[in-house]
């Protein structure tokens, strides 16, 4: 009787996908973040460029892809938003280093465990962006944690519909 080891189980449950995949479904997440929130209003309560860092930081399971993709998907939307370019970098690398951490030693096949860790990492998100706000730029901003509550629970509500869409192109061996 063979005992898989951590090792030997991360290398048979790491998801690939078409190369295309990886660059098309951030971007498409950065241009509906930039554009759904000025049709919405105070109404956006979701964070697409989160929600598709932690699903290929899960699925990848690497803290150094998880960390790679939350920061190249956080400075991008920076980059196409008023905000202070490296403000949401630092919340979605951590995040993605957290996912894939997270990803690497329980399986995150359930979606249970998937959507309480995307409930987690988005309340995680929303207190690094405010604490980096206003503690490092000193910027007095009003935080209405309902807000923050309400946005955790969009993002729930759409990786509930995002992961398993995305998971039908993955690359069976």
């Amino acid at each position: 009787m063979s005992v898989l080891t951590a090792d030997s189980r991360r290398d048979l449950e790491i998801h690939r996908y078409p190369v295309l995949i990886y660059g098309l479904v951030p971007l498409v997440a950065l241009v509906l973040q930039a554009w759904l929130p000025r049709l919405l209003g105070k109404y956006a309560w979701f964070d697409l460029p989160l929600v598709v860092t932690v699903y290929f930081a899960l699925g990848r399971r690497s803290p150094i892809q998880g960390t790679i993709m939350g920061c190249a998907v956080g400075l991008f939307e920076d980059a196409l938003t008023h905000h202070a370019i490296g403000i949401n970098g630092i919340a979605k690398t951590i995040c993605g280093f957290m996912a894939a951490s997270v990803g690497i030693r329980i399986d995150v096949e359930n979606k249970i465990i998937r959507v309480g860790l995307i409930f987690l990492l988005s309340l995680l998100s929303s207190a690094l962006y405010i604490f980096v706000n206003r503690f490092l730029l000193g910027l007095a901003l009003e935080t209405d944690w309902f807000a923050e509550l309400y946005k955790a629970l969009g993002n729930s509500a759409i990786a509930l519909v995002a992961f398993p869409f995305l998971d039908r192109f993955q690359l069976r061996d």
